[in-house]
C-alpha cells in the first residue's frame, strides 16, 4: 500500500501501525498544506468544529505515537472527520470525482456502491480511506469495472483493515491478475472477510488453482460465491480437493460454470470428507446422470449438507434414482432443488420414496416444479406427508386435471377463522399455541407439521401448503405472526359483537 500513500502526497508508508496515521489524513505536511486542507474543507461544507477537531487531531499525532490516545473517542474521530480527508485527498490526486454516497456513509457499517462506475482509481481512493477504517463492515463494489488493478488495491487495504467483513466485488471483470491478489490474500488468512462474492469476473480454468490452495488453508471464509467463472472439469477437481481439507466454509455457489461430470464427481468425493460446509449450489453445470451418482454416494456419508442446488444439469430418471441411493440414508439434507432437468412421474416418484423409505429423513423441501405428475403420484406425496408433515414437494401439473372438475378446497384462512369464531379464540392464541419458542417465528417445516398432525382444524396437505405459501410470501422460510399482536387488543370488540349477535339471534 505504500504506492498508494505516495500518490496522495503521504511520507509514511502503510504498514505502519494505525496511531501514527492521524497526522497523514490532514495532507501529511500541515505547514505547508494548511492551505490546501482550509480550501478542500470549506468545499465539503464542514462546519468550524468539525475543522477544528481535525486540526487538534493532526497537532497530538505530530507530537508522538502515543498521543493520539489523548482524543476522547479517536476512533470516532478517525471515521468521521480523517477518513473523510483522506479520501478527499486521494480523490484529488487520482483525477476522479469523490462519491458523496461514500463520504456520507464512512461512518456506518454497510456501504453500497454497486453500478457505480467507479473504475480502477475510483477503488484505488476508496481502499485508500478505507484501510484504517473500523466501522465498515459490508461493501457492496458489484460492477463497477475496476479490474485487475482495482482488485490488487482492494487486497491491499485488505491486509491492514480489521474490520471489513462481508465484501461483494463481482461482475468487474478482475481475470487473472486480480484472481491471484485475492487468492493470495486468503492464502495468508491476511483479512477479517467472512463473506466475498466474485461473480461474473471472468477467472477461467487458470485460476483454479489459485482458489483452491488458498481455500485449503483459509480459516476465514465462511462464504463464497464463485458463479458465472468459467471453470471446467479441472477447476472442478481441484475445488473438489479443497473441499475434503476445508473446514470453514459453509456456504459455497459454484452456479453457472462447467464442471460436468469429471468437476461434480470430483465434488462429490470431497464432500465425503467435509465436515462443514452447509449450502452448495452446482445449478447449470451439466452435472447429468454420473454427477448425480456421485452426488448421492457423498450424501450416504456426509452429514453436513443441508441445502443442494442442481438445478438445470441435465439429469434424468436414472439420475435422480442414483441420487436417491444417497436420500435414502441421509439425515442432515433439508432442501432439495432440482428444477428444469428431464424428470418425469417415475424420477419425481423415487424422490419421494425415498424420503419414505429413510426414518431419519429430514426433507423440508424438494423443488421439482417442472416436472408433470400424475394422481397416483399425489396419493404417494399424501401418504408420504402422513409420516414426514413437514415436507413440501413443489411440482407443476398434474396429468389430466384439465379434462376434470378439480377438486374444491374451502379457504384454508376461513377454516381456521371459522374455528376460532366457534372457540371464542383470536388468531393471535392460533399462532401462539404453535410457537413453542415464543419468539412470534415458526419455521415453516414446524408450522407444517403441527397443522398436520392436529386434528381441531380439518386441513390437508394442499390446504396447508396453500397457507404457508400466504404466510411466508416471500419464502423466507419462517412465519412471522409478530404484525398481529397489534391487532389483538383491536381483534377484542369484533369478537365481543359476534357473541353478541349469537346471543340476540334465537329472540328474532
Amino acid at each position: 500500500m505504500e504506492r498508494f500513500l505516495s500518490e496522495v502526497a503521504v511520507n509514511s508508508s502503510f504498514t505502519e501501525e494505525k496511531k501514527q496515521m492521524n497526522p497523514l489524513l490532514t495532507g501529511g505536511d500541515t505547514e505547508n498544506e494548511s492551505e490546501k486542507d482550509d480550501e478542500e474543507t470549506s468545499n465539503t461544507s464542514e462546519s468550524p468544529e468539525s475543522v477544528s477537531l481535525a486540526d487538534a487531531s493532526a497537532e497530538k499525532a505530530t507530537q508522538g505515537s502515543d498521543t493520539d490516545l489523548e482524543v476522547e473517542d479517536p476512533e470516532k474521530a478517525f471515521v468521521g472527520i480523517m477518513g473523510t480527508e483522506l479520501y478527499l485527498e486521494a480523490c484529488r490526486l487520482m483525477e476522479v470525482v469523490p462519491v458523496s454516497h461514500f463520504i456520507q456513509n464512512l461512518a456506518k457499517p454497510y456501504i453500497n456502491l454497486n453500478h457505480h462506475g467507479l473504475g480502477p482509481k475510483g477503488v484505488k481512493a476508496i481502499a485508500i480511506a478505507l484501510v484504517s477504517n473500523a466501522t465498515v463492515t459490508h461493501l457492496e463494489l458489484e460492477d463497477n469495472c475496476i479490474l485487475a488493478e482495482g482488485a490488487i488495491c482492494i487486497a491491499e487495504m485488505l491486509r491492514e483493515n480489521s474490520s471489513l467483513q462481508e465484501l461483494n466485488i463481482s461482475n468487474n471483470h478482475l481475470d487473472t491478475a486480480g484472481a491471484e491478489a485475492i487468492a493470495s490474500l486468503l492464502l495468508d488468512n491476511m483479512s477479517c472477510l467472512h463473506t466475498l462474492q466474485l461473480s461474473g469476473n471472468n477467472f477461467g480454468e487458470q485460476t483454479a488453482p489459485y482458489f483452491a490452495e488458498a481455500l485449503m488453508g483459509n480459516y476465514q471464509v465462511k462464504e463464497l460465491d464463485l458463479s458465472h467463472n468459467e471453470f471446467y472439469e479441472k477447476g472442478g477437481q481441484l475445488l473438489g480437493q479443497m473441499l475434503a481439507s476445508n473446514s470453514t466454509l459453509e456456504i459455497l455457489d459454484l452456479s453457472w460454470n462447467h464442471l460436468r461430470r469429471q468437476g461434480t464427481v470430483a465434488l462429490g468425493t470431497g464432500l465425503r470428507s467435509n465436515s462443514a460446509l452447509k449450502i452448495l449450489n452446482l445449478s447449470w453445470n451439466g452435472v447429468g446422470n454420473e454427477g448425480a451418482l456421485a452426488l448421492g454416494e457423498a450424501l450416504k456419508v456426509n452429514n453436513v449438507l443441508v441445502h443442494l442446488d442442481i438445478s438445470n444439469n441435465q439429469i434424468n430418471n436414472k439420475g435422480a434414482k442414483k441420487l436417491c441411493r444417497g436420500l435414502e440414508v441421509n439425515g442432515k439434507l433439508k432442501i432439495l432443488k432440482m428444477a428444469n432437468n428431464p424428470l418425469t412421474t417415475e424420477g419425481a416418484t423415487a424422490l419421494v420414496t425415498s424420503v419414505r423409505k429413510n426414518p431419519k429423513s429430514v426433507m423440508e423441501e424438494i423443488n421439482i416444479s417442472n416436472v408433470l405428475v400424475n394422481e397416483t403420484f399425489i396419493k404417494l406425496l399424501d401418504l408420504v406427508c402422513q409420516t414426514h408433515p413437514e415436507l413440501d414437494v413443489i411440482y407443476g401439473e398434474v396429468e389430466g386435471c384439465i379434462a376434470k372438475i378439480p377438486k374444491q378446497h374451502p379457504n384454508p384462512m376461513k377454516v381456521i377463522q371459522n374455528y376460532l369464531k366457534e372457540h371464542n379464540l383470536q388468531l393471535w392464541d392460533f399462532f401462539r399455541n404453535i410457537d413453542k419458542d415464543g419468539n412470534m417465528k415458526i419455521p415453516v417445516a414446524a408450522f407444517q407439521r403441527a397443522m398436520m398432525q392436529q386434528s381441531s382444524i380439518p386441513l390437508d396437505r394442499v390446504q396447508i401448503g396453500e397457507l404457508v405459501r400466504k404466510l411466508d410470501r416471500n419464502r423466507t422460510g419462517v412465519v412471522d405472526y409478530s404484525h398481529l399482536e397489534e391487532q389483538k387488543l383491536a381483534q377484542k370488540p369484533a369478537e365481543g359483537e359476534i357473541e353478541e349477535e349469537k346471543k340476540e339471534e334465537p329472540s328474532k
